[in-house]
């Protein structure tokens, strides 16, 4: 029974139930204080919905990366929940025109904000595994050799900066207000906590549509070329448009399968993390597609 309502209920639970309530809260121009409420219980229902329903029981096992991915994720939540705070420092400073839909229901208003926001760091996104420099930062999070919720929230803080950059800059020139800002981001942290989770969930065909763990994971394949696929974070929508959906039914993923093949023994530890997309090495020169093993190839859109 348990199984059951975590396979076909924990998102939901997740996209309506938890960024339903953050959206009802900030509508109400509540203390920015429930964030810091709400943020902990979504990351304490994905440990537990992973552990109700693994895909891979062994991803539920630190590796030796335990205390490195509580740290990352610690850095780039608190940077999430600092943007927010500035938002209203930057809107009167840099609002082009506010031509932001006041008017409109608060979960419009969201909504609008989500799909802006989700073109610019999906095509942020996709530019990170195409020019050399965005790559060397972008490279940190695709070290990863398990796949679980915390996954999400590991990345470069400077390359975490640009993303959200590019996801709400647009919105801040049209008049973004802070309420809107604060709901947005919640739900990026409770996307990428989906986005990445270990917990075997069903979506049905709305896997297509929603960028959630069952295509993602073809985003973390370790070779070059095949594992660039599936680049949105709350939709499919631009993948489909730039020919880089992905999907195969009969994959089955393990640990052997994640990580960089051109960049095995990318560094483990936290700081070493943050240091190498400045070193020489931190350069990850991409293994031609063609290296793949030929099984792979049923990955590539």
């Amino acid at each position: 029974m348990l199984k059951s309502v975590v396979r076909y209920g924990y998102v939901p639970f997740m996209l309506l139930g938890v960024n339903g309530a953050a959206i009802a809260l900030a509508a109400t121009g509540a203390s920015k204080l429930w964030l810091i409420g709400l943020l902990p219980a979504a990351i304490g229902c994905s440990f537990a919905a992973e552990r109700a329903l693994p895909y891979e029981a062994e991803w539920n096992s630190p590796a030796g990366d335990g205390g490195r991915d509580v740290a990352h994720a610690g850095v780039n939540e608190l940077l999430l929940l600092i943007s927010v705070g500035v938002i209203p420092v930057l809107a009167a400073t840099v609002t082009v025109a506010d031509v932001w839909p006041h008017s409109w229901p608060f979960v419009l208003q969201v909504l609008v904000a989500v799909l802006i926001a989700d073109l610019g760091i999906t095509l942020t996104h996709y530019a990170s595994h195409k020019i050399s420099l965005l790559w060397r930062f972008h490279a940190v999070h695709h070290s990863i050799k398990r796949f679980y919720g915390f996954n999400g929230l590991m990345k470069h803080p400077l390359h975490q900066t640009l993303e959200m950059s590019a996801g709400v800059a647009p919105l801040i020139l049209i008049g973004l207000p802070v309420d809107v800002a604060s709901a947005l981001a919640l739900a990026v942290a409770v996307q990428l906590l989906l986005q990445h989770s270990n917990a075997d969930y069903r979506i049905g065909a709305l896997k297509y549509v929603l960028a959630l763990n069952e295509g993602h994971r073809f985003h973390h394949l370790k070779w070059a070329g095949v594992g660039d696929v599936n680049f949105g974070l709350f939709t499919l929508a631009w993948d489909h448009l730039l020919g880089t959906f992905s999907y195969d039914p009969a994959r089955r993923f393990t640990s052997e399968q994640l990580g960089m093949a051109a960049k095995p023994d990318y560094p483990t530890a936290y700081l070493a993390q943050l240091a190498e997309p400045f070193r020489a090495s931190g350069a990850c020169q991409a293994e031609p597609t063609g290296h793949a093993p030929a099984v792979q190839e049923r990955a590539v859109r």
